[in-house]
C-alpha cells in the first residue's frame, strides 16, 4: 500500500465515526509531517512518514479520538526528530496540538534506569501525572503499539529493552486506563521477544489444536444463541481463545502445562441492559454446570479502572471448562477501549465544519455536571495522581512526594542525615531556594556539608511531607534539649496566664502527679522539651490540665468552707447544747456537719462501715477523708498543726448498700481451714472482694479478707462466725 493509499484509509476510518472532523487540518498535519521527515528512513528501510501515519490509524481505528488527537499523532515526532519547534506547530496548527506533541516527546525522552517494582509503579504514575492531557498518554501508547508491531527490524538487545519497558510500563498503563485490547496486544508482542521459545511453544500448540478448539467454540456459541433466542433476549455472543501472554503467565505462575490450564476459552455475551446481564447469568448456569468459587460480579463492584462485567466459569458439555463474561454494550466499549470509550461523538448538525460535542462519562476521571463537554475535554487534566509529584534523583531513581513538596521533603525522603546536613539544592542543574515547589520530572540534587548547623525551625513550615517534619522534630528533640526546655516553659507559662491559671497550682507536689498523668509525660521538664521541639503544644498541655486545675480550685473553696465550719464547731465545743448542723444532706451516707456537696472518700487505712464511730479529715484537693475514731491516723487530731483540719462527720440515714472493709484472721494452720472460712462467709451472705493468706514459720496462718459489708451488725455476725471456727485465735479489723 502506497503512502497516499494509507492516508486515504486514515481519512475513510475517521469519516466512519466522525464525519464532521476537520479534514483540511488533518491533511495539513500529514503534509507538514511528511515534509519535516523527508529523507528520514525507518530501520525497515521504509520512509519515516509510514510510522506517524500508522500511529494516527491506531488512534482513529482503535480509539476513535478527535481531530486534534489525529493531528497530534501525525506530528508526534516532528519536535523530537526534526528541526520543527513547539512554536512552529502552535503557529501552524494550535497551541493545544503543540502541547500534545511536546507531551508525547517528553515521555519519549524519559530513561528507565531501574527495574524494581516500586520504581516501576512510580514511573507509571509519573508518566500519567506528566501528561496534563490524557490524550498524550493515548497517543504515546498508540506510538508504542506500532513500534512493537515493527520490532523485528531492531537489534536483539533493543528488542529486549523495548519489550521489557512495554511489559513493565506501557501495558500496565493501558490496563489502568481500561484499554484491554491494546494491553493484550502489547503483552503478546513483548513476550515474543522476551521469551521467544515460550511464546512459540504456546502459539504452535494452539495452532495444532485450532480445528478442535474452533469446533468446540462453534458448538458452544450455537447452544448459547439458541437458548437466549428462545427466551427473546437480544444479544451478541462470541468466543475467543485466551491470548498467549495470559496463558503463559498462568503456566508460569501455577507451574502447569498448556493442557492443565483451567480456562483457555472465554465467551462474551453482550446484552441491552443490566437486568439482562443477570438473566443471562441464570441461563448459562442452567445450560452448564457452574464451577464453585469462580463467579465474580464486577457490575455490583466495578474494578478501579471502571471495568464492569459478570464473570462465571462453567464446565462445557465436551468436558472443557470455559469462562463467560456478560456485559452491556456500554460496559463492553469501556472494557475494550477504556478511557477512549468515554468520548462519545455527537454530530453537531448537518454540514457543520466544527468538532461535535464530546461527552466524558465519569468513571476514571471526574467531570462536572453541566460543564461544556468540548471545552472540558480540551483542557482535561489527569488528576489520578494530583496529590503526588514524581521527581528524579541524579542517578535516575524516582522519588514520590506530596504535591507542593520542596527540596527539604526530597532531602529527608533520601535519608535523615542528608536533610540534617543540607546547605543547598539544585533543580535541573540550577540552584533554587529551599521553598522551591518541585514539579513532575524535575531532577533534584541536594548539596550537603559536614559543617551544616542542622535544620532551621522555618523548615517545619516549608516541608509538606509528614516524614520530613517528623525527622526535623527528632533532630530538635535530640540536639537542642536545653533550649527546648527554656522555650517550652516560656510558652507553657504564657498559655497558663492567658487562661487565668496559676503556675503555683501546677507545681504543687500533691497536684503534680495527677496533672502529669493528664499530659502523659513523666516530668514537667519532659513536657517543656516536647513543647520546645514541636512534638506537643502549650495549648494542648494547658487544655488537658485545665479541667483538673478548675476542679481542685472549686474543691479548695469547699474545703475552706469546711475548715471554717470546723473552727465554728471548735469554738462552740464547751456549750452544753450542741448546735444543729447547717446541712443534713449526706454524700455516700456521710453527713459533713456545716457543709454540703463536699467530696467524701473512705480511708483505706481503717475502712469504716456504718455503725463505726467516725471523724473527718479535710485533705488538700480531695475533699474529706473519713476515718474510724480508733484509727491510729485519727489520733493525730490532737496535733496542734492539724487540729483545724479535723471535722465532725456522722452516718446519715441514706447509707450505701455496702462498704468495703478488711478483716484479719489469725489461726492455727490445718487442713480444710480455708473451706471453713469460705462457709462462714457464705452463711452470712458476705460479698468477698479477695482473700490473701500467708503462713508463718511456727505453723500459723494470717488470712486477710477484703469484703463488702452493709453495716456494723452484719460485720459483728461475721466476726462471731469466724471466731467459732476451730483453730481461729482472733479476728481483727486492721487500722493505720
Amino acid at each position: 500500500m502506497t503512502i497516499q493509499e494509507q492516508y486515504e484509509l486514515l481519512e475513510k476510518t475517521i469519516r466512519g465515526y466522525n464525519p464532521s472532523a476537520d479534514f483540511d487540518q488533518i491533511r495539513a498535519a500529514f503534509d507538514y509531517a511528511d515534509k519535516c521527515h523527508e529523507g528520514q528512513k525507518r530501520k525497515s528501510g521504509e520512509p519515516y512518514i509510514i510510522h506517524p501515519l500508522a500511529v494516527a490509524q491506531i488512534v482513529a481505528e482503535e480509539l476513535k479520538l478527535d481531530s486534534e488527537s489525529i493531528e497530534a499523532a501525525l506530528l508526534h515526532d516532528v519536535i523530537e526528530d526534526t528541526a520543527a519547534t513547539h512554536e512552529d506547530v502552535a503557529k501552524l496548527f494550535s497551541p493545544t496540538i503543540a502541547d500534545l506533541v511536546e507531551g508525547v516527546s517528553k515521555l519519549t525522552r524519559i530513561q528507565y534506569a531501574t527495574k524494581e517494582d516500586e520504581q516501576m509503579e512510580n514511573l507509571r504514575k509519573m508518566l500519567i501525572a506528566m501528561s496534563k492531557d490524557i490524550r498524550v498518554i493515548l497517543i504515546k501508547i498508540s506510538d508504542r503499539l506500532h513500534n512493537m508491531r515493527t520490532m523485528e527490524y531492531q537489534s536483539p538487545p533493543k528488542q529486549k529493552q523495548k519489550s521489557l519497558e512495554t511489559m513493565e510500563i506501557y501495558a500496565p498503563i493501558a490496563h489502568r486506563l481500561g484499554m484491554q485490547r491494546i494491553k493484550w496486544e502489547l503483552e503478546d508482542l513483548s513476550l515474543k521477544y522476551l521469551d521467544p521459545v515460550g511464546y512459540e511453544e504456546i502459539v504452535s500448540k494452539l495452532d495444532a489444536k485450532k480445528p478442535e478448539y474452533e469446533a468446540f467454540m462453534r458448538r458452544t456459541q450455537i447452544q448459547i444463541d439458541d437458548r437466549l433466542n428462545e427466551l427473546g433476549i437480544q444479544h451478541i455472543a462470541y468466543g475467543r481463545m485466551k491470548h498467549p501472554y495470559s496463558i503463559y503467565r498462568k503456566m508460569f505462575n501455577q507451574n502447569k502445562s498448556l493442557d492443565e490450564i483451567f480456562d483457555l476459552f472465554a465467551f462474551r455475551v453482550i446484552v441491552e441492559n443490566v437486568g439482562d446481564c443477570y438473566n443471562v447469568l441464570g441461563v448459562i448456569h442452567d445450560i452448564y454446570k457452574p464451577i464453585l468459587g469462580r463467579f465474580k460480579d464486577y457490575i455490583g463492584t466495578p474494578k478501579p479502572n471502571g471495568y464492569q462485567s459478570l464473570h462465571t466459569t462453567v464446565m462445557g458439555t465436551d468436558g472443557y471448562p470455559f469462562e463467560v463474561q456478560i456485559r452491556t454494550r456500554e460496559m463492553h466499549e469501556i472494557a475494550e477501549y477504556g478511557v477512549a470509550a468515554h468520548w462519545k461523538y455527537k454530530q453537531n448538525g448537518q454540514g457543520a465544519g466544527t468538532e461535535g460535542r464530546y461527552e466524558w462519562v465519569r468513571r476514571l476521571l471526574e467531570n462536572q455536571e453541566g460543564a461544556d463537554a468540548e471545552d472540558y475535554i480540551h483542557s482535561l487534566k489527569v488528576d489520578m495522581f494530583s496529590d503526588e509529584v514524581f521527581v528524579f534523583t541524579p542517578n535516575g531513581d524516582v522519588q514520590n512526594l506530596p504535591a507542593g513538596a520542596c527540596p527539604i521533603d526530597f532531602a529527608y525522603a533520601i535519608h535523615s542525615a542528608v536533610g540534617n546536613h543540607m546547605v543547598g539544592a539544585k533543580v535541573n542543574g540550577r540552584i533554587v531556594t529551599f521553598d522551591h515547589v518541585l514539579k513532575n520530572g524535575d531532577i533534584v540534587e541536594i548539596m550537603t556539608s559536614k559543617a551544616a548547623k542542622g535544620p532551621s525551625r522555618d523548615w517545619m513550615k516549608m516541608a509538606k511531607s509528614s516524614e520530613a517534619r517528623s525527622k526535623i522534630r527528632q533532630w530538635f528533640k535530640k540536639e537542642k534539649k536545653e533550649e527546648n526546655i527554656i522555650n517550652g516553659r516560656s510558652a507553657f507559662e504564657a498559655e497558663l496566664k492567658h487562661c487565668g491559671l496559676s503556675m503555683k497550682d501546677v507545681t504543687d507536689p500533691e497536684m503534680l502527679p495527677t496533672l502529669l498523668k493528664k499530659v502523659s509525660y513523666p516530668s514537667l521538664e519532659d513536657m517543656y522539651a516536647a513543647i520546645g521541639y514541636g512534638g506537643f503544644t502549650a495549648q494542648k498541655a494547658v487544655s488537658r490540665m485545665q479541667g483538673e486545675l478548675q476542679r481542685i480550685a472549686k474543691q479548695r473553696q469547699i474545703e475552706q468552707q469546711a475548715l471554717e465550719a470546723a473552727a465554728e464547731q471548735s469554738a462552740k465545743h464547751d456549750e452544753t447544747v450542741p448546735p444543729a448542723p447547717k446541712r443534713v444532706k449526706s454524700e455516700q451516707g456521710i453527713i459533713v456537719e456545716g457543709l454540703d456537696n463536699c467530696l467524701v472518700k473512705f480511708s483505706k487505712c481503717c475502712t469504716p462501715v456504718p455503725g463505726d464511730s467516725i471523724v473527718g479529715f479535710i485533705t488538700r484537693g480531695y475533699g474529706v477523708s473519713v476515718h474510724r475514731v480508733d484509727c491510729p491516723n485519727a489520733a493525730k487530731r490532737n496535733d496542734p498543726d492539724q487540729a483545724g483540719r479535723w471535722i465532725k462527720v456522722s452516718w446519715g440515714s441514706d447509707t450505701n448498700e455496702s462498704y468495703p472493709t478488711i478483716l484479719e484472721v489469725i489461726c492455727k494452720d490445718r487442713a480444710n481451714l480455708l473451706l471453713d472460712i469460705s462457709a462462714a462467709l457464705s452463711t452470712t451472705n458476705t460479698y468477698v472482694l479477695g482473700i490473701n493468706t500467708r503462713s508463718t514459720e511456727d505453723g500459723y496462718v494470717i488470712c486477710r479478707i477484703e469484703i463488702r459489708i452493709r453495716d456494723e451488725a452484719q460485720l459483728r455476725t461475721l466476726m462471731n462466725k469466724l471466731n467459732q471456727i476451730s483453730g481461729v485465735l482472733g479476728v481483727t479489723r486492721p487500722a493505720g
